[in-house]
């Protein structure tokens, strides 16, 4: 139930219903909108605390922070901001931080992948170039070959930031849009780009490769007149 409570207040908290600075109904008042015990509300208001959420000052209630403070690297936080990223201010972000970080994880790959990892990338092109014509299947494999190629940069923490960012963005249509057969033909084309200077252990030209094809990815994707685009 904690759990429940905590993700209910979280949402309301990141859509602004609870503006920074303004504190949290109190335990009785709490207590009652969700129907659970004072152990409950306490337990869910500690979760917050530690996901950047609120700061508890005896005498001063349980008060929001500053959208600056909060734990965006934290499923829920990252979830929830980006399900009401209206203007995609932070989808923008997402993209560029992944584009660069995968970027440089793919020259890792590059240098350091075993021709074990090499053959597991050529055997998921093989299968992107049979599924470009039926998007559902193409988009799962998708995020099988770009995580295929971060594990074969062999920098685990690097992978890690990227699949928690990933995971959460993927949750909503305004990071998915409608793909296609031609878009996926197109990203299939930058996917061989990768690949080809990443067997050829072209370590800058398969980083540019992987920078350009998501960038390019998601401008073909982003919704036309929201917010700027990613740079």
């Amino acid at each position: 139930m904690a759990q429940a409570v905590m993700e209910s207040l979280t949402d309301t908290i990141v859509s602004g219903a609870i503006p920074p600075g303004s504190t949290l109904p109190v335990e009785p008042e709490l207590c009652e909108t969700f129907g659970v015990s004072r152990i409950t509300v306490r337990e869910a208001v500690k979760s917050l605390e530690a996901k950047g959420l609120v700061q508890a000052r005896q005498g001063y209630g349980t008060t929001v922070t500053p959208p600056e403070e909060w734990n965006l690297l934290d499923p829920v936080v990252l979830a929830a901001t980006v399900q009401h990223d209206d203007q995609l201010v932070i989808l923008d972000q997402l993209v560029d931080i992944r584009s660069t970080l995968e970027a440089q994880m793919t020259a890792q790959a590059a240098e350091l992948a075993t021709d074990d990892d090499l053959r597991a990338v050529e055997q998921l092109l093989a299968r992107l170039d049979e599924e470009t014509a039926v998007p559902a299947r193409f988009i799962e494999t998708d995020v099988a070959f770009h995580d295929r190629i971060l594990q074969a940069s062999h920098n685990r923490l690097g992978r890690s930031i990227i699949r928690i960012l990933h995971a959460q963005a993927r949750t909503t249509f305004l990071y998915n849009g409608t793909p296609d057969a031609t878009a996926c033909e197109q990203a299939n084309e930058e996917h061989r780009a990768v690949a080809e200077r990443l067997l050829a252990r072209d370590a800058d030209g398969a980083a540019r490769a992987m920078a350009a094809h998501i960038q390019t990815a998601w401008s073909r994707r982003r919704l036309p007149n929201v917010g700027s685009p990613a740079s």
